[in-house]
């Protein structure tokens, strides 16, 4: 089967998207300027309702829009906050930290994924900001500190994802079922059965994900 993540912001629209067809939840805010975490209430509620449905949620951790180099302050809230999430019944984290030569945060990194454990983790589009020839370390790192999956549109945002489809499936073959490649940016409705085929995908993402009316 495969998974269609909804990238939901706010609670709004998820009752929607999982009588359309979602089944899995990336629980956003400020969709904006790429996602931030939600309120503990937003938690609270998209938990209770995704868990009477069977439909997991990952929820962004992420306390600001911007880059995704964070101070020692911002890691504690986004420690606090993967805590919150857990206490919640969220199902996983999606997360990303870099330093400032945009390679993994490693420190970082470690310090949520030890608050994460028993959660799922999927390592965001911050990987996209990564030059190409880190993302293949990268893939290493992530599979060998037991993350799930990452979230990639393979290139830049403003180019469209089906141009990034060779550069993807180079991804996958490197990650070679160690962790789960998870495309996205760019796929909707119209185009998610040819972009799956394509990279013989299990899952996709996106906020168009599944056709109903907003």
């Amino acid at each position: 089967m495969l998974i269609k993540e909804f990238c939901a912001e706010n609670f709004t629209n998820i009752p929607k998207a999982i009588a359309s067809g979602a089944n899995r939840i990336e629980l956003c805010d400020n969709l904006a300027v790429g996602g931030t975490t939600v309120s503990k209430g937003v938690m609270m509620e998209t938990a209770a309702y995704c868990s009477e449905k069977g439909v997991p949620v990952m929820a962004i951790i992420r306390p600001r829009g911007g880059n995704f180099v964070y101070t020692d302050t911002e890691i504690k809230i986004m420690e606090q906050d993967i805590y919150e999430a857990k206490s919640q019944g969220i199902d996983g984290i999606v997360v990303g930290c870099l330093n400032e030569s945009n390679q993994i945060d490693e420190e970082a990194m470690k310090i949520l994924l030890d608050a994460a454990d028993g959660m799922q983790v999927t390592f965001h589009m911050a990987f996209d900001a990564m030059n190409k020839d880190e993302q293949f370390a990268a893939i290493d790192w992530l599979a060998s500190h037991g993350v799930d999956r990452i979230l990639t549109h393979g290139g830049p945002s403003n180019i469209e994802i089906e141009k990034h489809l060779e550069y993807i499936n180079d991804l996958i073959s490197y990650a070679n079922n160690r962790l789960i490649i998870l495309p996205g940016g760019g796929i909707t409705f119209e185009n998610a059965d040819t972009v799956a085929s394509f990279l013989n995908a299990k899952e996709i993402h996106g906020t168009k994900i599944v056709d109903f009316p907003f």
